[in-house]
């Protein structure tokens, strides 16, 4: 549970979340939407809705970067959507240490590291059932591991999920 003054901290990635990719003709015939271009700027960056920026401050709780942008996501994304500067989970050398036995994310142990036995939401287009077991399994908190359809990026569906759980009974936060 949070502590005095502690809200739950939600877990960000950038590439399929904020920035969607990979949807086919059929399903996006005009192409992805896009939201001004800067010609310094990746042009992937220009898909990234700025709504998603007040949606997130919405919500009740602590926003954290968790993609391998990571400083970078404070320089390039934040100021696209509005957000402020977020901390940055920093990730272990080499990414990709994990017991392959285990089949989770290489992002996950970190995450959990990370919250230190806070609740806990992680957005992201790679989370499995084997991310889901494990965290169960190793983090004494509550979290809710919301894998995002990187076809489309944060939806309204996404929101209502995430502010649901984080609002939820459970939390003794804001």
């Amino acid at each position: 549970m949070t502590g005095p003054g502690q809200r739950p901290v939600l877990f960000l990635d950038v590439d399929g979340p904020l920035i969607p990719f990979g949807a086919t003709p059929e399903e996006l015939p005009d192409g992805y939407p896009t939201y001004g271009t800067r010609p310094d700027a990746n042009p992937l960056l220009a898909r990234i809705d700025p709504e998603l920026g007040p949606r997130l401050l919405a919500l009740p709780c602590e926003l954290v970067w968790a993609t391998t942008w990571m400083d970078d996501a404070n320089e390039w994304v934040a100021p696209r959507i509005g957000l402020p500067d977020l901390p940055v989970v920093a990730w272990p050398d080499p990414y990709e240490e994990e017991d392959p036995r285990e089949r989770i994310h290489w992002k996950t142990r970190a995450l959990v590291d990370c919250a230190a036995g806070r609740p806990f939401a992680w957005v992201d287009d790679e989370i499995t059932t084997a991310d889901r077991t494990w965290v169960t399994a190793h983090h004494p908190g509550l979290s809710l591991l919301h894998r995002v359809d990187p076809r489309f990026g944060l939806t309204p569906a996404d929101f209502a999920t995430l502010a649901a759980w984080l609002r939820g009974p459970a939390h003794d936060g804001p």
